[in-house]
């Protein structure tokens, strides 16, 4: 249950991708924020349309540093099943859409959409789970305790006009704010934007809610 302070102007701002590895090494961050203050979800696309891939042996060996080195610094856990079972599964693929639209729709009918994408997080990246595939979506939003049909109903409205329209904002807010890839933090407070250093904070989930927290104290 969130404690923050609900008159309070200030929010977070958080663009994210759901299969991006740097998030999922945000995802304590992104938590702790939410005890703070209202945090507003930005799915950015990074995987979609052309740039959604086939699971091959050149995507394997292109993610495996990275999500190694997302490991080292973050703490965040990596799976066995992720990486020796999604990670050489080449019929699985990585697209950013089905997961925004899961996000979209638990945000609809609860107001839960960080919710799944943490759970979707977990599901890809120890879990190995195909997380693109609708029928995974749908169990992974049962064991959220999503109404199952309203969650359905709610996955199908998202079109692909509403889905490009909330990418495309998404974008926009990270041009707007000069911000670099995904994730970015923006705090809002009284109207003015500030892109917050995440990077700095990557592992150290006490001291960032400490900072966070300075600033609803101002």
């Amino acid at each position: 249950m969130s404690t923050y302070d609900t008159s309070s102007s200030t929010a977070l701002h958080y663009i994210y991708d759901p299969l991006c590895g740097w998030c999922y090494g945000a995802a304590p961050l992104a938590a702790v924020a939410r005890e703070i203050m209202p945090v507003i979800g930005h799915g950015g696309g990074m995987m979609m349309d052309a740039n959604r891939q086939q699971v091959s042996p050149a995507l394997r060996d292109y993610v495996m540093p990275y999500d190694h080195r997302i490991a080292e610094l973050t703490g965040q856990p990596f799976g066995d099943d992720y990486f020796n079972g999604l990670l050489l599964d080449e019929t699985a693929v990585f697209d950013s859409a089905p997961p925004i639209k899961a996000i979209l729709a638990a945000e609809d009918i609860s107001g839960r959409g960080l919710d799944m994408l943490a759970r979707l997080q977990a599901a890809h990246y120890v879990e190995g789970k195909r997380v693109a595939d609708e029928d995974v979506l749908q169990a992974l939003a049962a064991e959220l305790g999503l109404n199952g049909e309203a969650f359905a109903q709610a996955y199908g409205r998202v079109g692909e006009e509403e889905l490009q329209q909330h990418i495309a904002a998404s974008r926009r807010l990270l041009a707007q704010v000069g911000g670099h890839g995904f994730p970015t933090f923006v705090l809002e407070q009284d109207g003015r934007f500030e892109v917050l250093d995440a990077g700095r904070w990557l592992g150290e989930p006490d001291a960032w809610r400490e900072h966070l927290a300075a600033y609803t104290h101002r």
